[in-house]
């Protein structure tokens, strides 16, 4: 049977995926508990977070693209390995401008990961499907982007419960992401003769 590797690869990369959400998932879930709780009370808790967020992205990013054929097959995300470090240091130089700069930045940051997750989902939809909550999570946070670098013009300065909110979203983006890759993976073991 000549599709066997192909049907297996397909099935591997299905529950790598699977992994990938789930984990980006709780992580994500982890950071907002840590953004209300401790990044709330403590100015220096509140920068390493914002600081960590988008080393966190690089990360994910980098791992996902190299477990699904490099980054030279995976041009979105090596960009967004690149766009989330830029993002990690000009997070640390906003920090001593204050939170309205972090903001801005972050706005920046969304809306350029976003696209680009946007691009990835619509590549793998092709292979796998199951990505229309990745799409909508992609178009969410370019939206998202927009708002924050409104706000950051605003006199009243955010905090970290600002992106928290917006990381909460994206951990139910990634939550769903998983389910359907799951269950679809399930309604098609049973449709198999």
């Amino acid at each position: 049977m000549t599709d066997t590797p192909t049907m297996t690869d397909r099935i591997r990369q299905e529950r790598w995926l699977q992994l990938y959400y789930y984990t980006r998932t709780a992580f994500s879930v982890l950071w907002v508990g840590a953004a209300f709780s401790a990044g709330r009370h403590s100015p220096a808790a509140a920068s390493i977070l914002l600081v960590v967020y988008p080393l966190w992205d690089a990360l994910a990013n980098y791992v996902d693209a190299a477990r699904s054929g490099g980054l030279a097959a995976n041009r979105t995300q090596a960009i967004n390995v690149a766009v989330s470090l830029a993002t990690a240091v000009a997070v640390v130089l906003a920090l001593r401008m204050g939170m309205n700069w972090v903001l801005g930045v972050f706005g920046a940051w969304a809306i350029f990961s976003g696209l680009l997750q946007l691009g990835t989902a619509i590549k793998r939809w092709k292979s796998f499907g199951a990505q229309w909550a990745m799409i909508l999570s992609g178009a969410q946070s370019a939206l998202a982007g927009s708002f924050f670098i409104a706000q950051a013009r605003m006199q009243m300065p955010p905090t970290v419960s600002t992106v928290a909110g917006y990381a909460l979203f994206g951990a139910l983006y990634f939550f769903v992401s998983a389910l359907w890759l799951s269950v679809s993976r399930r309604w098609a073991s049973t449709q198999m003769p």
